[in-house]
């Protein structure tokens, strides 16, 4: 398989029905009624549009986030809220993740295990990106939530328990059977306990403990401890090694190695390329018209994130992003991604200590299955030159 076939076959062997009907929608126009699945949105445009209407398309109806995560979150986690008790809880939680924060916090809970990647690649050894990625992914987000754990293992345990929540959701999904709610909260009942236990502690240095400085109730900081588990550990785990595979397939690790300031262009690109949310949901509230297609109040809205993004084209370092497409993936206008500093100030860690190292071959790798992100199953890298 050619290099740059890679991005295809993951979507392909994590979505191989439902990745082609998407493209297939893509090639139908901007904006699409589909039959049995919803208002389908394709262009950059009509998207940001939609996504910054939240009075007319909302993640708290029928078909939205809400109806799907509700039921295992609870009421008042930002992902299923709209209205006035959106704009107050996010207008709270935003100030736990402002940059100089999130900076910090990466830096106090990586350094160590990134100095031991590093010494592995140095020493000769061929290092699973896949693995690290999601090694590193916990121990950040256990960090947030106030796990008490120190090992591997256990920073593993922790994003396989993720991963097996999100794996229950599929494109098609509307809202979680009985049996696949008790299994989430099965796994994410006892994380609430551990972020009430550090919440009640008070320790400001930690996330629980800035919540309750806020004034945030206990139900509040267990429902975000829950949402951050989510949606902190996969975007990012998925996102690195398919970065670092972009660069080599394109001839571009040398080069965002030399030249630093490059790196957040590469993240972005990456982003764009990957999409790591491919696709975004929407309830219609009311009466819109929205490239020239009449929508009606009970609607289902999928915003394919992933057709909006890949149109501009394959991943290109030198090419802008045009204003509607600026980073996209993670949401627009009042839902845009709470995470997103502390998202790329990991990113941002890995990404440059990896580079750092010296010269990645790709020496392995295989596409995951069964995934609601694309990713790779592994991805071995070694420090050397060239690409397998």
């Amino acid at each position: 398989m050619k290099a740059r076939d890679w991005e295809r076959r993951l979507y392909t062997a994590a979505h191989p029905f439902a990745y082609p009907l998407l493209r297939a929608a893509a090639r139908r126009g901007p904006i699409v009624r589909v039959p049995g699945v919803g208002v389908v949105v394709n262009d950059a445009s009509l998207a940001r549009r939609v996504l910054m209407d939240g009075e007319t398309f909302r993640k708290d109806g029928p078909g939205s986030p809400g109806e799907l995560w509700t039921p295992v979150l609870g009421p008042s986690v930002l992902l299923n809220m709209e209205g006035e008790a959106h704009r107050v809880l996010r207008r709270r939680l935003a100030e736990l993740f402002v940059p100089s924060y999130t900076e910090a916090l990466c830096a106090r809970v990586l350094d160590e295990p990134l100095a031991r990647l590093t010494d592995r690649l140095r020493r000769g050894a061929t290092v699973d990106l896949v693995d690290a990625a999601r090694l590193l992914a916990g121990t950040v987000i256990a960090e947030v939530i106030g796990l008490d754990t120190r090992t591997e293992a256990a920073y593993r345990d922790l994003f396989e328990q993720g991963e097996r929540v999100v794996s229950t959701v599929s494109l098609r999904t509307r809202r979680l059977s009985p049996s696949q709610v008790r299994r989430a909260r099965a796994v994410l009942d006892p994380l609430g306990d551990v972020a009430a236990k550090a919440y009640f502690t008070g320790d400001e240095s930690t996330v629980m403990g800035r919540m309750r400085a806020l004034g945030l109730s206990e139900d509040e900081a267990r429902g975000a401890a829950g949402a951050f588990f989510l949606t902190g550990t996969e975007t990012v785990a998925t996102l690195l090694p398919r970065l670092i595979a972009l660069l080599a397939d394109h001839g571009q690790l040398a080069r965002v190695a030399a030249d630093g300031a490059l790196l957040d262009r590469a993240i972005d690109e990456a982003m764009r390329v990957t999409t790591p949310t491919p696709v975004m949901l929407r309830s219609v509230h009311r009466p819109a018209t929205v490239g020239g297609v009449a929508i009606r109040p009970g609607e289902r809205v999928l915003i394919v994130t992933h057709n909006c993004c890949r149109a501009l084209g394959p991943f290109d370092l030198d090419r802008p992003h045009p204003p509607e497409l600026r980073r996209l993936w993670f949401g627009a206008g009042p839902h845009f991604c709470l995470g997103y500093p502390l998202a790329m100030a990991q990113l941002r860690r890995v990404a440059r200590t990896l580079l750092a190292a010296g010269p990645l071959t790709i020496t392995r790798r295989a596409a995951a299955r069964g995934v609601l992100i694309p990713t790779y199953r592994h991805l071995g890298v070694r420090l050397g030159r060239g690409v397998a």
